[in-house]
């Protein structure tokens, strides 16, 4: 997605190709993009395909809270419903469907909720929405061996991890520009304040659904055990040393990291991006 708030889709099957094949060059009609939606009226950072529609399902947000869904049709047209589906009072910052049902997705935004909905809602509105952080929530990831926990990361630093049976409470706060009802009584699974600055990326282990990495913007990648569980006489702390949970594996420096992702047939590996290149 461009600052113009254009969204661009690429095929990039032939640059794929090209490593199996040294000397394979690029022409530049390959390198051009398939189509260009304009739907959007701001810029935006989120963007998902879905894991379970093959022919391809894309969700894009904008900083007007706004979020649309496009279909590749059967002709290999991209058509995108023109009416977006809204709720947030603020920037979505992360989109991701659901690892397990096809019409179901969660939006994380600068209002500091996470929201999740159906696309089969003629309202176009959130099925549910709750309020996780004080500060913007800038990623999400969705456990793809247990379904129903779902992991959030914010800008003060602290991420967190959600039973989705759970979120139901008596206390709620109805959003004025629409009829969506928020609740403000859910409360995390597990929570971590181990860093202090805004957490860029996480997601979970494919194969390990105790497994997740986080990445943030005190130059820091880590890795967490959240099967690591504490009896009521042992430390919080690890070896004595405060504010380090025993939940924490791995700590790796890495400059301005950004983004991190576990390799889908290796599962010891997590690549990750940053101001210093990849690594």
């Amino acid at each position: 997605m461009t600052e113009t708030a254009q969204v661009l889709i690429h095929d990039i099957t032939p640059h794929l190709s090209s490593f199996d094949h040294p000397g394979t060059i690029i022409t530049p009609q390959q390198s051009r993009s398939l189509s260009t939606l304009r739907m959007h009226k701001s810029e935006g950072y989120a963007l998902d395909w879905s894991p379970l529609i093959t022919q391809g399902k894309l969700l894009t947000g904008d900083n007007d809270g706004k979020i649309y869904v496009t279909t590749r049709t059967d002709g290999g047209v991209f058509a995108t419903d023109s009416r977006p589906f809204t709720g947030h009072s603020s920037s979505v910052e992360d989109l991701q469907w659901s690892p397990n049902e096809r019409n179901v997705f969660a939006s994380a935004s600068s209002d500091g909720t996470v929201r999740i909905w159906d696309v089969r809602s003629k309202s176009h509105t959130p099925a549910l929405s709750v309020k996780v952080s004080t500060t913007d929530v800038n990623v999400l990831s969705w456990s793809h061996q247990t379904v129903h926990l779902l992991a959030t990361g914010a800008d003060d630093g602290e991420w967190a991890v959600w039973d989705l049976r759970q979120w139901k409470s008596s206390s709620s706060t109805t959003t004025p520009s629409t009829s969506t009802t928020t609740s403000t009584g859910s409360k995390p699974v597990a929570a971590f304040t181990f860093h202090k600055q805004q957490i860029t990326s996480l997601e979970w282990h494919p194969r390990d659904d105790s497994i997740v990495a986080v990445a943030c913007g005190d130059n820091t990648l880590t890795l967490w055990d959240l099967a690591v569980e504490l009896d009521d006489e042992e430390s919080r702390d690890t070896a004595g040393v405060p504010d380090v949970p025993p939940q924490l594996l791995f700590v790796h420096w890495m400059e301005m990291v950004k983004e991190c992702h576990w390799h889908a047939q290796i599962p010891g590996c997590v690549m990750a991006t940053g101001g210093g290149g990849v690594g």
